[in-house]
């Protein structure tokens, strides 16, 4: 595990850090121009309080991040999603992405919520053997919807 590094809430002087990594993921992710919001979007947002944040820092420098917000399942009760999750490259296989998630994992119980969601593209092995070895389920057998409202 690195030794410098600390996880911590995300302020909003740390936005544009946070963009940048998302930024990164969407390369990462194979749609490097899917990411259209605005650092004013993210402030809006962040600012009200409908995304919450972590990052991971090493020294001043934001290396990794999450991104976060409670939601409610009709059947479950109360749970959180976990928007994105991301950590540079040249940080990976550490233990970073692991106190991340632990960190959010704890934010979830904080929050008494009762399930935590997320995400995972079914190419990034890596990934899903991570999320597997945190005792998630990976479901495969759901379908995502989405309608575009601009």
């Amino acid at each position: 595990m690195e030794k410098n590094i600390i996880i911590r809430n995300a302020t909003k002087d740390d936005l544009n850090d946070i963009i940048g990594l998302v930024e990164e993921l969407a390369i990462f992710e194979k749609a490097p121009n899917a990411v259209t919001a605005s650092l004013e979007t993210y402030q809006e947002v962040f600012a009200s309080g409908l995304i919450s944040c972590h990052v991971a820092c090493d020294n001043d420098k934001v290396i990794g991040m999450t991104i976060f917000y409670d939601t409610f399942s009709t059947w479950k009760g109360r749970m959180m999603y976990l928007e994105d999750f991301y950590v540079k490259p040249e940080y990976r296989s550490g233990g970073i992405g692991s106190r991340l998630f632990d960190a959010v994992v704890q934010e979830a119980k904080n929050r008494k919520c009762i399930l935590l969601k997320w995400q995972v593209l079914d190419w990034n092995t890596e990934a899903i053997k991570f999320y597997k070895a945190k005792n998630a389920e990976i479901e495969t057998n759901w379908y995502n919807g989405k309608l575009w409202l601009n």
